[in-house]
């Protein structure tokens, strides 16, 4: 379960954003996660409330922002996102997309 380690760096990161700041306490943590990341949402939850315990992120709220697929295509230059894993330009139909967003995890914002 890769959730636990990605649970551990946003942790870590988080910790170090409120030590740099001179802060002991975060209050919100806000991460984006794409569709297509791998990363399963109610695991990463599940984990996050596990684990902040004993942290400076102790009393912190997780808010999880899902981020579905955005394909730019190639044939039709436009940006669309996309609902299911059919890499389809639902414009122009062309099979010539791009993948840009909704593949990653970004820590998108740290309350303190």
């Amino acid at each position: 379960m890769h959730e636990y380690s990605i649970v551990q760096s946003l942790l870590d990161s988080c910790e170090e954003i409120a030590i740099s700041n001179k802060k002991n306490k975060v209050s919100k943590i806000t991460i984006k996660v794409g569709v297509a990341s791998g990363v399963e949402p109610q695991l990463l939850q599940t984990a996050f409330d596990t684990f902040k315990a004993d942290t400076m992120c102790s009393d912190a709220a997780l808010k999880i922002d899902i981020q579905n697929i955005k394909v730019l295509c190639q044939n039709c230059q436009k940006e669309s996102e996309i609902k299911k894993f059919e890499y389809i330009c639902p414009l122009c139909k062309s099979e010539k997309v791009k993948p840009i967003d909704g593949q990653d995890m970004y820590l998108m914002r740290v309350e303190l």
